[in-house]
């Protein structure tokens, strides 16, 4: 399971002209499901989302997290970040994991952030969807749960 996490002032989702979900300023986490992924990269993942240290202390150093500063969390899915772009160049997603699984996970990984008290909103699964944010610092983290088991 893989995490691409941007530090946004603002941000917001559209599928078909609407906006379908927004936040002020807080995290964007675009998830990518991959083959095999299971709770426990999902545990993981959701744990150091949720408890990333990228906001500014009093002292101007990035040592709080999103908890600790009441802020938001869109979070999008995004298969095309399993992408295995090794030969050639064309991506090939043979990573990504089949949609109904996929789902099930990228639903479940919103309902426990949802748990941490943290305002979550979304995207919607497998819909071409409009992201507008202004990314703030630029910060922006990758997080791969198969980089630790």
């Amino acid at each position: 399971m893989r995490l691409v996490v941007q530090r946004v002032r603002e941000c917001s989702v559209k599928v078909n002209n609407q906006v379908i979900g927004e936040i002020e300023s807080g995290l964007l986490a675009y998830l990518g499901v991959e083959k095999g992924d299971s709770s426990k990269d999902l545990e993981y993942l959701v744990n150091k989302l949720t408890g990333l240290r990228v906001f500014n202390d009093k002292n101007g150093k990035m040592n709080l997290s999103v908890k600790d500063v009441g802020k938001s969390i869109m979070v999008i899915s995004q298969f095309t970040i399993c992408a295995d772009t090794r030969k050639g160049f064309r991506p090939s997603y043979n990573n990504a994991e089949q949609p109904d699984l996929a789902r099930e996970l990228y639903h479940d990984f919103i309902k426990k952030i949802k748990k941490s008290n943290i305002h979550v909103e979304n995207g919607k699964f497998q819909e071409d969807m409009k992201i507008m944010y202004i990314n703030d610092g630029p910060v922006t983290i990758l997080l791969d749960s198969k980089k630790i088991f």
